[in-house]
Protein backbone atom coordinates (compact mmCIF):
# COMPACT_ATOMS: atom_id res chain seq x y z
CA UNK A 1 0.00 0.00 0.00
CA UNK A 2 2.78 2.43 1.04
CA UNK A 3 3.89 2.43 -2.92
CA UNK A 4 0.36 2.90 -3.67
CA UNK A 5 0.19 5.98 -1.79
CA UNK A 6 3.54 7.52 -2.76
CA UNK A 7 2.63 7.12 -6.98
CA UNK A 8 -0.75 8.60 -5.99
CA UNK A 9 1.20 11.87 -4.30
CA UNK A 10 3.45 11.53 -7.62
CA UNK A 11 0.60 12.10 -9.85
CA UNK A 12 -0.78 14.92 -7.45
CA UNK A 13 2.47 16.64 -8.53
CA UNK A 14 2.48 15.80 -11.73
CA UNK A 15 -1.07 17.12 -11.90
CA UNK A 16 -0.22 20.77 -10.43
CA UNK A 17 3.40 21.18 -12.04
CA UNK A 18 2.00 20.12 -16.17
CA UNK A 19 0.23 23.33 -15.78
CA UNK A 20 3.08 25.69 -16.17
CA UNK A 21 4.04 23.98 -19.78
CA UNK A 22 0.48 23.95 -20.31
CA UNK A 23 0.07 27.31 -20.13
CA UNK A 24 3.00 28.35 -21.67
CA UNK A 25 1.52 26.74 -24.48
CA UNK A 26 -1.03 28.47 -25.19
CA UNK A 27 -3.85 26.66 -22.97
CA UNK A 28 -6.40 28.67 -21.02
CA UNK A 29 -6.12 27.71 -17.43
CA UNK A 30 -9.50 27.26 -15.90
CA UNK A 31 -9.97 25.63 -12.09
CA UNK A 32 -12.08 22.66 -14.26
CA UNK A 33 -8.94 21.81 -15.62
CA UNK A 34 -7.08 21.84 -12.69
CA UNK A 35 -9.42 19.85 -10.90
CA UNK A 36 -9.25 17.64 -14.18
CA UNK A 37 -5.70 17.58 -14.50
CA UNK A 38 -4.51 17.04 -10.55
CA UNK A 39 -7.63 14.18 -9.56
CA UNK A 40 -6.94 12.32 -13.32
CA UNK A 41 -3.39 12.31 -12.27
CA UNK A 42 -3.61 11.20 -8.79
CA UNK A 43 -6.08 8.43 -9.85
CA UNK A 44 -4.30 7.29 -13.06
CA UNK A 45 -0.96 6.81 -10.97
CA UNK A 46 -1.78 3.50 -8.95
CA UNK A 47 -3.80 1.95 -11.79
CA UNK A 48 -0.65 1.79 -13.84
CA UNK A 49 1.28 1.03 -11.23
CA UNK A 50 -1.41 -1.73 -10.73
CA UNK A 51 -0.74 -3.07 -13.75
CA UNK A 52 3.28 -2.93 -13.69
CA UNK A 53 2.85 -5.06 -10.95
CA UNK A 54 0.41 -7.42 -12.28
CA UNK A 55 3.14 -7.77 -15.15
CA UNK A 56 6.04 -8.04 -12.97
CA UNK A 57 4.82 -11.23 -11.74
CA UNK A 58 6.09 -12.36 -15.31
CA UNK A 59 9.01 -10.04 -15.42
CA UNK A 60 10.02 -9.17 -12.07
CA UNK A 61 12.29 -6.07 -13.11
CA UNK A 62 8.97 -4.14 -14.28
CA UNK A 63 8.18 -3.62 -10.64
CA UNK A 64 11.49 -1.36 -10.39
CA UNK A 65 11.31 -0.37 -13.92
CA UNK A 66 7.30 0.80 -13.10
CA UNK A 67 8.54 3.49 -10.09
CA UNK A 68 11.82 4.02 -11.97
CA UNK A 69 9.11 5.41 -14.99
CA UNK A 70 6.93 6.87 -12.06
CA UNK A 71 9.56 9.33 -10.47
CA UNK A 72 11.00 9.98 -14.07
CA UNK A 73 7.48 11.43 -14.86
CA UNK A 74 7.80 13.75 -11.96
CA UNK A 75 11.29 14.58 -12.88
CA UNK A 76 10.07 15.01 -16.54
CA UNK A 77 7.52 17.36 -15.36
CA UNK A 78 9.64 19.58 -12.48
CA UNK A 79 11.85 20.08 -15.45
CA UNK A 80 9.59 21.30 -17.42
CA UNK A 81 7.80 23.32 -15.35
CA UNK A 82 11.11 24.67 -14.53
CA UNK A 83 11.96 25.30 -18.53
CA UNK A 84 8.44 26.99 -19.41
CA UNK A 85 8.82 29.31 -16.44
CA UNK A 86 12.08 30.58 -17.42
CA UNK A 87 11.04 30.67 -20.92
CA UNK A 88 8.19 32.63 -20.10
CA UNK A 89 9.80 35.56 -17.53
CA UNK A 90 12.48 36.02 -19.85
CA UNK A 91 10.66 35.25 -23.47
CA UNK A 92 13.66 33.53 -24.40
CA UNK A 93 13.16 30.20 -26.18
CA UNK A 94 16.45 29.74 -28.29
CA UNK A 95 19.95 29.71 -28.53
CA UNK A 96 22.47 29.73 -25.46
CA UNK A 97 20.17 30.37 -22.72
CA UNK A 98 17.40 28.11 -23.62
CA UNK A 99 20.92 25.60 -23.27
CA UNK A 100 21.12 27.01 -19.75
CA UNK A 101 17.90 26.53 -18.95
CA UNK A 102 17.65 22.79 -19.59
CA UNK A 103 21.00 22.45 -17.48
CA UNK A 104 19.30 24.46 -14.78
CA UNK A 105 15.65 22.37 -15.38
CA UNK A 106 17.66 19.23 -15.03
CA UNK A 107 19.67 19.50 -12.64
CA UNK A 108 16.92 20.59 -10.26
CA UNK A 109 15.01 17.05 -11.64
CA UNK A 110 18.22 15.15 -10.80
CA UNK A 111 18.49 16.09 -7.40
CA UNK A 112 14.61 14.81 -6.88
CA UNK A 113 15.57 11.70 -8.67
CA UNK A 114 18.34 11.03 -5.87
CA UNK A 115 15.86 11.07 -3.11
CA UNK A 116 13.13 9.36 -4.67
CA UNK A 117 15.46 6.57 -6.80
CA UNK A 118 17.57 5.88 -3.63
CA UNK A 119 15.05 5.17 -1.29
CA UNK A 120 11.73 4.37 -3.49
CA UNK A 121 12.35 2.79 -6.74
CA UNK A 122 15.82 0.85 -6.18
CA UNK A 123 15.46 1.30 -2.32
CA UNK A 124 18.82 1.06 -1.55
CA UNK A 125 19.81 -0.48 2.07
CA UNK A 126 23.02 1.64 2.13
CA UNK A 127 23.15 4.98 4.05
CA UNK A 128 23.90 8.44 1.68
CA UNK A 129 27.82 8.68 0.89
CA UNK A 130 30.31 10.57 -0.51
CA UNK A 131 31.00 7.49 -2.75
CA UNK A 132 27.52 7.10 -3.70
CA UNK A 133 26.84 10.62 -4.51
CA UNK A 134 29.59 10.66 -6.40
CA UNK A 135 28.93 8.10 -8.36
CA UNK A 136 25.35 9.45 -8.72
CA UNK A 137 26.67 13.01 -10.00
CA UNK A 138 29.53 11.39 -12.43
CA UNK A 139 26.48 9.43 -14.30
CA UNK A 140 23.80 12.24 -14.46
CA UNK A 141 26.51 14.53 -15.82
CA UNK A 142 26.82 12.03 -18.80
CA UNK A 143 22.33 11.95 -18.72
CA UNK A 144 23.17 15.96 -18.64
CA UNK A 145 25.30 15.66 -21.71
CA UNK A 146 23.44 13.42 -23.10
CA UNK A 147 20.04 15.40 -22.59
CA UNK A 148 21.31 19.18 -23.20
CA UNK A 149 23.05 17.98 -26.58
CA UNK A 150 19.96 16.21 -28.16
CA UNK A 151 18.08 19.20 -26.87
CA UNK A 152 19.87 21.86 -28.04
CA UNK A 153 20.73 20.40 -31.55
CA UNK A 154 16.62 19.87 -32.31
CA UNK A 155 16.20 22.79 -30.58
CA UNK A 156 18.83 25.18 -32.34
CA UNK A 157 20.19 23.82 -35.24
CA UNK A 158 17.32 22.01 -36.59
CA UNK A 159 14.85 24.02 -35.48
CA UNK A 160 10.98 24.66 -35.84
CA UNK A 161 9.44 22.49 -38.55
CA UNK A 162 6.86 22.73 -40.50
CA UNK A 163 5.52 25.76 -39.16
CA UNK A 164 5.30 24.68 -35.25
CA UNK A 165 5.64 27.44 -32.87
CA UNK A 166 8.93 28.22 -31.53
CA UNK A 167 7.68 27.77 -28.00
CA UNK A 168 5.82 23.95 -28.46
CA UNK A 169 9.27 23.12 -30.74
CA UNK A 170 11.39 24.20 -27.76
CA UNK A 171 9.09 22.02 -25.67
CA UNK A 172 9.55 18.97 -28.03
CA UNK A 173 12.70 19.19 -28.21
CA UNK A 174 13.19 18.84 -24.80
CA UNK A 175 10.77 15.77 -24.41
CA UNK A 176 12.67 13.93 -27.31
CA UNK A 177 15.88 14.64 -25.28
CA UNK A 178 14.44 12.66 -22.53
CA UNK A 179 14.18 9.93 -24.10
CA UNK A 180 17.98 10.19 -25.14
CA UNK A 181 18.93 9.84 -21.50
CA UNK A 182 15.85 7.92 -19.86
CA UNK A 183 17.54 3.87 -20.76
CA UNK A 184 20.96 5.56 -19.53
CA UNK A 185 19.60 6.76 -16.43
CA UNK A 186 17.53 3.56 -15.97
CA UNK A 187 20.55 1.20 -15.97
CA UNK A 188 23.14 3.66 -14.32
CA UNK A 189 21.24 4.07 -11.59
CA UNK A 190 20.19 0.05 -11.10
CA UNK A 191 23.64 -1.44 -11.84
CA UNK A 192 26.32 0.79 -10.51
CA UNK A 193 24.63 3.48 -8.04
CA UNK A 194 21.61 2.10 -6.31
CA UNK A 195 23.30 -1.61 -5.59
CA UNK A 196 21.77 -3.72 -3.19
CA UNK A 197 23.78 -5.75 -0.86
CA UNK A 198 25.22 -9.06 -2.53
CA UNK A 199 23.57 -11.14 0.66
CA UNK A 200 20.47 -9.31 0.17
CA UNK A 201 19.90 -9.57 -3.46
CA UNK A 202 20.49 -13.50 -2.97
CA UNK A 203 17.71 -13.64 -0.62
CA UNK A 204 15.29 -12.02 -3.01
Amino acid sequence: MRDFRLVSLIGFLVGWLILPTASNLGLKISPGLILLSVLGFSVLAPLLLFAVYYLSRFWPVLRQFGKFCAVGVLNTFIGFSILNLLMYFTGITRGWFYSLFIVAAFLVSATNSYFWNKFWSFQSQTAASSSEFSRFLFFTVIGLLLNNAAASFLNNAIGPLGGIKPIVWANISAALAIAVSFLWNFCSYRFWIFQKPQAQNNNK
